[in-house]
């Protein structure tokens, strides 16, 4: 296990018609044949999503790229069991696209994009580490490969996700030497703004759980802060919203696995606050969380060591800011824009106020809950509701209720959408990336 995650933790077939029109066939007819058919739209969610900030309800997917007001991830591709007979299983179609992977020189480019997207697909929404181990350590090189060189914007974004999630899959300790120059031209170099996006993200799992070192983790802190600092002009996309709003996301998820934040805290506040003048909502409520991580960060080293962390900036001065921003937004942001930077600044300033985590509310009612068989109390006393940003999973709800949580929460709804609840049932990586969660478990009775 990599230095920086223990600090953090303390073909052939025939396929059926049904199973064709699923993106993770992976077209196979159209992989060998140099006049394949083009590809299916891209598998999975948007390469950018925009920052959580609805607190007062729990999240919830609605699909791979939507998010309705409570996150409540299902759980029935975890085995795939309800899948039909006549259909080939994931792990058969699996194993055939990784075979396609493999059988490169006979293969077009069409049929790439189609296989890469279909392996991504079968991997967001099942676990299959057991199914990858013999031949992950070739595997990587091949999608790597398709990183550096692919023959179009597609294959090489493709190539990037299936990168992100195969190390999501099947943790390495030795990949991120390899993969940490192939995704930083990708992000340099890439005239399509959604391959620099993946290849921010790809990044910051490479670090973390690729076998990044804590030094390579402080330097890829300092690569996305100069991509925020100059509004994306760092790597070619100068005033890209996309690719600011991930980098800053990308460097709150890596940040949360480090020890604390000291030496990083000075430059990065200055860059959050002057990312708060940007005229985007999501840059600004991303720009927003990653002070707020600054600041819990500062809590937590102040109480373990005793020594205050001077943060440059005073509370007052940014609740003042956030503030301002709200109001001026009015005038230049839609509606729905407006409510959620609201609710966003609101969140940020309970917690600056009351050293509280994200969603914290200050609202509640006196005396016991009657709604909830709370105990006879004194009427005259005041409970407040608390957190309110969950995340509800089959019969589990986690809560959310640190800034470092909630950064890493965010990140894997961008990378695993709908495959959410499946993973994190199955896969130890994504348990261990939410490990300090406080889960309560739902039990259903019977009427």
């Amino acid at each position: 296990m990599s230095s920086l995650r223990r600090r953090a933790l303390g073909a052939g077939k025939t396929i059926s018609r049904k199973a064709r029109s699923k993106p993770e066939s992976g077209l196979s007819s159209a992989n060998h044949s140099p006049n394949g058919s083009p590809a299916h739209s891209r598998a999975g969610s948007q390469a950018n999503s925009r920052p959580g900030s609805r607190y007062a309800s729990e999240d919830e997917f609605a699909s791979d790229s939507e998010y309705d007001d409570t996150m409540s991830v299902g759980t029935g591709s975890v085995s795939g069991g309800e899948e039909d007979a006549s259909d080939n299983t994931w792990a058969e179609r699996l194993q055939d696209r990784v075979t396609e992977l493999q059988d490169r020189k006979r293969s077009s480019v069409q049929g790439r994009e189609a296989t890469l997207g279909a392996y991504s697909h079968i991997l967001k929404h099942h676990f299959a580490q057991r199914q990858l181990d013999r031949s992950v350590a070739e595997i990587l090189p091949i999608i790597l490969r398709g990183i550096r060189s692919g023959a179009s914007d597609q294959e090489r974004l493709r190539s990037i996700k299936a990168f992100t999630l195969t190390i999501l899959t099947c943790p390495s300790e030795t990949v991120f030497e390899q993969a940490q120059p192939v995704l930083k031209a990708a992000c340099n170099d890439a005239e399509d703004e959604e391959i620099k996006v993946a290849a921010i993200h790809a990044l910051c799992f490479a670090v973390t759980y690729g076998g990044g070192s804590s030094t390579a983790a402080d330097e890829t802190l300092d690569y996305f802060l100069e991509i925020i600092e100059s509004d994306g002009q760092f790597v070619g996309a100068t005033d890209s919203v996309a690719v600011v709003t991930a980098a800053l996301q990308a460097w709150a998820f890596v940040a949360s696995h480090m020890d604390d934040l000291i030496e990083q805290s000075e430059a990065a506040m200055e860059t959050f606050m002057e990312q708060l003048d940007s005229s985007e909502p999501d840059v600004q409520t991303a720009a927003g969380v990653n002070i707020a991580l600054l600041f819990e960060s500062a809590r937590e080293h102040e109480e373990e060591t005793g020594e205050k962390v001077d943060m440059q900036y005073n509370q007052h001065r940014i609740m003042t800011r956030m503030g301002e921003i709200v109001r001026d937004s009015s005038k230049s942001v839609s509606k729905k824009e407006r409510r959620n930077l609201r609710a966003s600044f609101a969140s940020i300033v309970t917690s600056l106020e009351r050293g509280k985590g994200p969603g914290y509310s200050t609202a509640g009612r006196s005396g016991p809950n009657p709604h909830k068989g709370g105990a006879k109390t004194d009427d005259s006393e005041f409970h407040e509701f608390g957190y309110k940003e969950k995340i509800r999973i089959h019969g589990q709800i986690l809560l959310i209720d640190t800034w470092s949580l909630h950064a890493r929460a965010e990140m894997l709804k961008i990378l695993l959408g709908g495959g959410f609840g499946a993973h994190y049932i199955e896969n130890p990586v994504v348990r261990e990336i939410l490990s300090s969660a406080e889960v309560e478990f739902v039990v259903k009775t019977r009427r």
